[in-house]
């Protein structure tokens, strides 16, 4: 019995497969942007002396590393309704993008910092900045070059995590493509082709977060 592929048969569906993509890149890089920003503020807090934010930070974070991404974003599709907060499918896909990479990035950044030299946090505080300037100008930027290939691979994971939401609904890629396999029977066809987008924007994301950290950063990743 042969088989024979058919991928001029998909030529129809591109619009829905570049509206799922495009969907994908929106969403990783306002939960990129959200949960780096988390990271950094969560890695300040887990960084000083322990406070009671800095347990509270803490206990956020082993919960989010020590359950499943599918757990997380279902607590929120399901678990928050009936708590009176009703979200849409992609603003649930959102937070749980954005709290999972908060909480991974604050344990990356983190560790770049706490390999800071004692003896930046005094030179500053005898040039008179505060601690927030010292942080921000002295301890941050150094830090982040240390972890930036680190933070960038974690970034991708999500990314790549974000097929996921596919399962409340929201119409990403990997939704796509069920959906168009559902309607053409063509199931090599499509996740060949889902994948090797997929691949690209891994390779694409990767490049890109690379230059910014040259750019901004000096990173050598």
């Amino acid at each position: 019995m042969t088989t024979t592929l058919d991928f001029a048969a998909l030529w129809p569906f591109w619009p829905q497969l570049l509206a799922g993509l495009w969907t994908t890149i929106v969403l990783t890089v306002v939960a990129t942007i959200g949960g780096v920003s988390l990271g950094i503020l969560g890695a300040a807090l887990r960084s000083g002396k322990p406070t009671i934010f800095s347990h509270l930070w803490g206990a956020y974070v082993e919960l989010i590393r020590n359950t499943p991404f599918v757990v997380q974003l279902f607590f929120i599709v399901f678990g928050l309704p009936g708590l009176g907060l009703k979200l849409t499918a992609g603003q649930a896909a959102l937070i749980a993008m954005l709290i999972n990479l908060g909480a991974y990035s604050t344990e990356i950044i983190r560790a770049g910092i706490q390999v800071a030299p004692k003896g930046q946090w005094e030179a500053a505080r005898v040039l008179g900045l505060t601690k927030l300037q010292t942080f921000l100008r002295v301890i941050l930027p150094p830090a982040l070059r240390r972890i930036y290939p680190a933070l960038v691979s974690q970034c991708i994971i999500v990314m790549l995590g974000s097929s996921v939401v596919s399962q409340v609904s929201y119409e990403e890629l990997t939704f796509m493509a069920n959906l168009i396999q559902s309607r053409t029977f063509l199931s090599f066809e499509v996740y060949l082709v889902t994948t090797l987008m997929y691949l690209a924007l891994s390779l694409l994301m990767r490049q890109v977060l690379l230059a910014v950290g040259r750019k901004w950063l000096g990173s050598e990743g």
